[in-house]
């Protein structure tokens, strides 16, 4: 289960990375609330053992402060 986990996790951060990447048009703050939001629900993920709660909560966290990190 821990393999399967691990993988899930490596691929979610490299669909982010490939999704940013696209996101030339986007303003900083943008990119930050972007990454912050991937960033958050791959560490809510592996913090609550792949929980969806645990990986949207995350994500919204990140979004949050990702999108304040610049003001």
């Amino acid at each position: 289960m821990n393999t399967i986990r691990k993988m899930m996790v490596n691929a979610a951060a490299l669909t982010l990375l490939a999704s940013v990447a696209g996101c030339a048009g986007m303003s900083q703050q943008d990119k930050n609330t972007a990454i912050g939001a991937g960033v958050g629900a791959v560490g809510g993920s592996v913090l609550t053992g792949g929980s969806a709660v645990g990986t949207v909560g995350g994500a919204a966290v990140g979004g949050v402060i990702g999108h304040e990190i610049n003001k």
